[in-house]
């Protein structure tokens, strides 16, 4: 196979730039042609998009979800397939599939060809392979990147941002038109999932299909931050299917409004400007993904 590596250069971890020899290793022991390079941002979806243009057989993709998802976006509607590295902190996309997290054992998913079409979540075009969020989680996300600018790790920034957005006015107006049905909320988040995921335990924040295509919209209807409090407790306990305050949806397609023009969008963790309105509809099957088998 002609292979294009692409890698983060600037993953949260920092195990990308270090990973690239033993990953050239590896290919090179499969006898497969490699290319490999480090690049960030904007930078990691124009390559791959190169590199379909260039022929190549297959696009791997090394870093967090972020990473996996810009990637991802290039390659979505094409023949080419994705190998996914999880070179992140938290991997959801690859412990969704089953993919192994140990580098030789991913790479040793890609060269046992095993290939599977599985959906991709789009909003006014941008591609999300997890899951896409308004409201608080946004804004928890920016501000724990301020944090650590400051120097903090990744984890205390990430308590004080979410005590410093629960501390504000956390609620906004939503309107969420779907399957022909107009719904207007209250809520400090809509949460809109590639595929239904679990909502309760310890294995909260998980999926069991990625193959469904179906977006799942999640929204709390609740008057205060105490509410806020009490609905992570109790999808903590395995209490959710319990609660009325939690709303759940699934669609094929929605579209979503908000007073305010401007809107901060979370998409697999990373944080864009948008436009209102926000269009959503899932693509089904139009990934092609190395899998276990």
């Amino acid at each position: 196979m002609r292979i294009t590596v692409l890698l983060n250069a600037a993953s949260g971890t920092g195990a990308a730039p270090a990973a690239r020899a033993e990953i050239e290793r590896l290919l090179a022991e499969a006898g497969h042609e490699a290319r490999v390079e480090l690049a960030v941002g904007e930078r990691l979806p124009e390559l791959a998009r190169k590199a379909v243009e260039g022929g190549a057989d297959a696009v791997l993709a090394g870093g967090g979800d972020g990473t996996i998802s810009g990637v991802a976006g290039a390659l979505a509607g094409t023949e080419v397939p994705l190998g996914v590295l999880p070179l992140g902190t938290l991997n959801h996309f690859a412990r969704d599939l089953g993919i192994p997290l140990g580098l030789p054992d991913a790479i040793g998913v890609i060269l046992a060809g095993v290939v599977t079409p599985i959906d991709v979540g789009e909003v006014n075009g941008h591609v999300f392979l997890n899951n896409s969020s308004i409201g608080v989680y946004p804004r928890v996300l920016r501000l724990r990147e301020r944090y650590r600018q400051r120097g903090r790790s990744k984890w205390i920034a990430a308590f004080w941002a979410i005590l410093a957005v629960l501390r504000r006015h956390s609620f906004m107006g939503v309107r969420v038109e779907a399957d022909g049905e107009t719904i207007v909320r209250r809520t400090p988040f809509v949460f809109v999932g590639n595929n239904a995921y679990r909502m309760e335990g310890l294995s909260a924040g998980s999926r069991d299909s990625l193959t469904d295509g179906r977006l799942v919209i999640y929204m709390m209807n609740a008057g205060g931050r105490r509410s806020l409090l009490w609905l992570a407790w109790n999808v903590l306990i395995g209490r959710t299917r319990q609660l009325t305050e939690l709303e759940e949806r699934s669609v094929l397609e929605a579209q979503i409004e908000l007073r305010r023009g401007g809107i901060q969008l979370a998409l697999d963790g990373e944080v864009i400007e948008e436009r209102g309105p926000l269009a959503y509809r899932v693509r089904p099957g139009a990934l092609r993904v190395f899998t276990p088998g």
